[in-house]
């Protein structure tokens, strides 16, 4: 059974850049970055407690293909996802979310 899943208001500027960046590079390459990220969401959704915590009770999951990461926290009711975040970025930077 999935979780619903919430997005922090962050999230999605985030995600729209990083899709126009990766389209700028190559022609189709947001799509699959964009599928690559839904998945790891779609997992957070389905198995929330099989990911590791990285800090308090935020769970992190690693995309494949793409250094990014999915940073969420687990709920009763639901996920929410903090950040779909570039690896080199300063984590300070989601962390100020939770």
């Amino acid at each position: 059974m999935s979780l619903p899943i919430a997005f922090h208001r962050a999230v999605s500027a985030e995600f729209i850049e990083a899709s126009a960046w990766y389209e700028s590079k190559r022609l189709g390459l947001a799509l699959e970055f964009m599928t690559e990220i839904e998945r790891c969401v779609l997992l957070a959704s389905e198995h929330p407690l099989q990911f590791a915590v990285v800090r308090k009770d935020i769970r992190r999951v690693v995309a494949n293909r793409f250094p990014y990461n999915v940073y969420f926290r687990a709920e009763k009711q639901r996920i929410v996802v903090l950040a779909v975040f570039h690896c080199s970025r300063d984590p300070a930077i989601w962390l100020a979310r939770a």
